[in-house]
């Protein structure tokens, strides 16, 4: 009953998203310039896709090396694909599929293999909050632009007076210091430490932050951390190039440079992290606004959201849905020597 209840959530929540990006959009518009795009690009785009989904099977078979398990490539890759494909389908349900699907072709223990998973996350977000800081870095006139005037908008929207930027810069630099200055104060109490870890959402930060380190630490157990480094760089270089190459199949968008397609990459990251299945609405959400920094109209910005997260489901939807056959196919080739020797 809460799974239900959650996956009722989540489905009324991305669709309330999307009739709130779309509900000023011409739809037939959209479609006739998706009808008008250069598949070329979107072939090349899924052949990426599946390249990152490779390299992230080969990085997670490293995870498992320690543990006493190498499990093939082609089972590692097939796990994930419908660990994706259930993610599409039911929100946060990839990891546990992945794992139940290792362990039905690797007969590898779902605890283990999720805790892999868990070590694997931790270094993804790892790595997507340095894009997000290298991204402010390199665009900071535009993000920063962006959320002033956000700001202003509300402000301006309540009745109250408008603020400049800088002022906006000096609140944020004063907030940041007095948190400093409060942590600070709390970690040489001892009194006060203690109190405050029984509550129960400061347990939580700070076990998620325990974990973090223990994933980073345990890359320390592997055979070659080198390997593991490079897949990582390498699973995020193909997420980036899947979305860039998109630019060009669509002529308003084909002018828009690398520097936007790190914006896209960051802003949809963080729109596919939503409690929605696969990010939908959120992803559009974001991606539609930011783009708007890089000249695109509103329109223009929810049409380019709309091809890469489209293109990129439906062709998850089709190659999941082969792996998952392919599971059932692996299972029942599996049964039938067993069954076979039970009737002898």
């Amino acid at each position: 009953m809460k799974s239900a209840l959650r996956y009722i959530i989540s489905l009324g929540l991305a669709g309330g998203l999307i009739w709130f990006v779309f509900k000023d959009i011409d739809l037939d518009d959209m479609l006739k310039r998706f009808a008008q795009a250069d598949w070329r690009w979107i072939a090349l785009s899924c052949v990426l896709l599946i390249f990152a989904h490779i390299t992230r099977a080969w990085r997670w078979g490293m995870l498992m090396e320690p543990l006493g398990y190498k499990p093939k490539l082609l089972n590692s890759t097939v796990s994930v694909l419908t660990g994706y494909f259930a993610n599409y389908i039911v929100p946060r349900m990839g990891e546990v599929t992945r794992c139940g699907t290792l362990y039905r072709l690797e007969k590898i223990p779902v605890n283990l293999s999720f805790g892999t998973v868990v070590a694997e996350r931790i270094f993804d977000v790892i790595i997507l909050l340095g894009l997000i800081g290298l991204n402010f870095i390199l665009e900071f006139d535009r993000l920063s632009s962006f959320f002033t005037e956000m700001f202003q908008s509300k402000i301006q929207g309540s009745g109250q007076p408008q603020t400049g930027p800088n002022v906006f810069l000096i609140i944020g630099g004063i907030f940041f210091l007095a948190g400093i200055i409060a942590l600070i104060v709390i970690l040489r109490s001892s009194a006060l430490r203690d109190k405050l870890m029984q509550n129960a959402i400061v347990q939580k930060i700070v076990g998620f932050l325990q974990g973090m380190l223990e994933g980073l630490l345990s890359v320390r157990k592997l055979k070659n951390p080198g390997l593991f480094f490079l897949s990582t760089a390498m699973i995020w270089i193909f997420y980036y190039l899947v979305s860039y190459v998109l630019f060009f199949c669509i002529p308003e968008t084909s002018q828009l440079g690398l520097l936007a397609g790190l914006t896209l990459l960051v802003v949809g990251s963080i729109g596919m992290t939503a409690p929605t299945q696969g990010g939908i609405g959120a992803y559009h959400l974001l991606v539609g606004s930011v783009m708007v920094l890089y000249g695109l109209t509103q329109k223009d910005g929810i049409t380019l959201a709309t091809f890469i997260h489209g293109t990129q489901m439906l062709f998850m939807l089709v190659v999941g849905a082969f792996a998952f056959l392919f599971v059932l196919v692996q299972n029942k080739a599996t049964d039938e020597p067993v069954a076979a020797v039970t009737n002898n």
